[in-house]
């Protein structure tokens, strides 16, 4: 569990990080910039796969039906959730990008009773109440349906779900999921090259080698986050993850200037301390399971 919770704050701190990253790109239509996220990743993954010569797991893995299924689903999801969080950045709403963020491990304890039959304490629900009601507080503040905040919340919980139940390496599972969207981005350069709509090719130099890096950065903390998901409850995966909005937080207001209102504050103190009681629970819970305190 401790290799699996540092791979899980990680993960979290570069996916908080990341909007400085896409931010230059901003000048590129969403789109774009996200096919060339899914090519760069899989070439990337694939060069991890051949270094390991694990070629005949990833055939064992892209023939099994119930272990390809699930992997698709998780695909989609990973995809849908990088396009949005992707345009989000790139337009001015890195602010409600942290508040998709924050309402996912809310999400994620739900997902964790009903799917996997987690059995949170006391404890634990009453730091999911306290987080609910600064979501909550979040979300009035902003004044309309925050539909970008939603989607994100909802594709990444149900994407940690897929990665929770199914049994994968974490480079074979991240390999199948860029294989199945390849394709796609592939003929959508095509058809961007035929439109004459594309734009990376004309960046800088410096640009475009940060592009073709952007497969790194973005298999990275998905490759930790498989790991992570594999060894932690999903409940205790998603409190974890307020490490990444967060920074994306502190980044939006100190770096893009958004402006965070006195209601927003206070939401995130409830936030904050519904972390530090969830953590005090589950700390409480652990100890209580160790050998010596079953006799």
């Amino acid at each position: 569990m401790r290799n699996g919770l540092i791979n899980a704050i990680i993960a979290y701190t570069i996916w908080g990080l990341l909007p400085i990253y896409w931010k230059w790109f901003e000048t590129m239509p969403a789109g774009e910039i996200l096919s060339h996220r899914i090519i760069w990743s899989f070439l990337f993954v694939a060069g991890l796969i051949a270094v390991q010569k694990r070629w005949r797991e990833l055939k064992a893995t892209i023939t099994d039906r119930k272990t390809l299924l699930p992997l698709i689903f998780s695909s989609l999801l990973i995809t849908a959730n990088w396009l949005i969080f992707i345009w989000a950045v790139n337009n001015g709403h890195v602010v409600e990008t942290s508040i998709g963020y924050y309402l996912t491990p809310l999400i994620n304890v739900v997902l964790a009773v009903f799917f996997l039959r987690e059995k949170p304490t006391g404890g634990q629900w009453i730091a999911v109440s306290l987080a609910a009601a600064g979501v909550l507080l979040v979300a009035v503040d902003y004044g309309s349906f925050p539909w970008v905040s939603i989607s994100l919340a909802l594709s990444f919980g149900f994407y940690g779900l897929v990665k929770k139940r199914v049994k994968i390496d974490a480079s074979l599972g991240l390999m199948t999921e860029t294989m199945i969207v390849v394709p796609v981005a592939i003929i959508y350069w095509g058809y961007l090259g035929a439109s004459h709509l594309d734009t990376a090719w004309s960046l800088p130099l410096s640009s475009l080698l940060l592009l073709v890096l952007s497969g790194v950065a973005t298999a990275t903390p998905l490759l930790l986050f498989a790991k992570a998901a594999r060894s932690l409850p999903l409940s205790m995966l998603g409190f974890v993850q307020y490490i990444g909005p967060t920074l994306t937080l502190i980044i939006s207001v100190l770096v893009f200037k958004e402006t965070i209102s006195t209601v927003l504050l206070i939401s995130f103190c409830l936030i904050w301390t519904a972390l530090v009681v969830y953590a005090m629970s589950s700390i409480r819970a652990a100890r209580a399971l160790r050998p010596e305190n079953a006799k």
